[in-house]
């Protein structure tokens, strides 16, 4: 059994959110205001995380890596080189990772909670920031189209990864299959099967509303990433809390 944690999602999330704030603004074509935006938002998630855990669970390693990973962040809201964004996601990153750990009864089911927890950031970090961005162009609307079209590929690229480490057993299959109760007779687990095919075809959809030229087509494909984000989240958080 893998429990789920909330103080580990909400790190989780954060550092997803925070590696691929460094991958967007490494080339320098976004402006500085869209990194304190996207900084304070992932330090102030990452914080939550550590009240939940005091709420609940403190696992103190994991917390202390998270209120460093927090205090990186918004220590480097001035810096001009941006380069120094990747430092905070790599602390995160041990903190989730203990986190992960923590989380597993077995061996067999640490590794799968690693895999699952890796690939979980990479994917809602992906997801959430392609957004953020898409709502960028609003304050920047000349920026380049091809830095959203890079997350939103990103999207597409880590989807399968993140439905095959959900099928690792005792994966989303014992579910679909009745070998694990989910309490609602199987429907989570084809709710879950629906939430990663939208978020496949919105992913798709996406990428083709940004081959128009209309300024209105960024806009569109920021109302799609909106409901991505639900969709993706339901691909993660669904099967992990039916699994926990």
């Amino acid at each position: 059994m893998i429990r789920l944690d909330a103080a580990t999602v909400l790190l989780q999330w954060a550092v997803g959110g925070s590696f691929f704030l460094w991958f967007t603004t490494h080339r320098h074509q976004v402006s500085a205001g869209y990194g304190w935006l996207l900084r304070i938002t992932y330090a102030v998630i990452a914080l939550g995380g550590v009240a939940a855990a005091f709420a609940t669970d403190v696992l103190v390693a994991r917390e202390v890596c998270a209120v460093a990973f927090a205090t990186i962040l918004l220590s480097t809201l001035r810096r001009k080189n941006v380069n120094f964004d990747i430092i905070a996601p790599i602390v995160g990153a041990v903190g989730m990772l203990i986190g992960a750990i923590a989380a597993a009864d077995g061996a067999g089911d640490i590794i799968v909670s690693l895999l699952r927890v890796l690939v979980g950031a990479a994917f809602l970090g992906a997801v959430s920031d392609a957004m953020l961005l898409g709502h960028w162009y609003l304050v920047q609307p000349g920026m380049p189209r091809k830095t959203l079209n890079e997350l939103v590929t990103v999207v597409i690229w880590l989807l399968p990864f993140e439905v095959v480490v959900m099928l690792l057993p005792t994966g989303m299959f014992s579910v679909i299959t009745g070998a694990v109760d989910d309490g609602w007779n199987g429907t989570l687990g084809w709710f879950w099967v629906a939430c990663a095919m939208t978020t496949c075809v919105l992913g798709f959809v996406t990428r083709a509303a940004l081959k128009e030229k209309s300024y209105s087509a960024v806009m569109a494909a920021t109302g799609l990433m909106y409901l991505a984000i639900l969709t993706a989240f339901g691909t993660d958080l669904v099967a992990r809390a039916v699994l926990a």
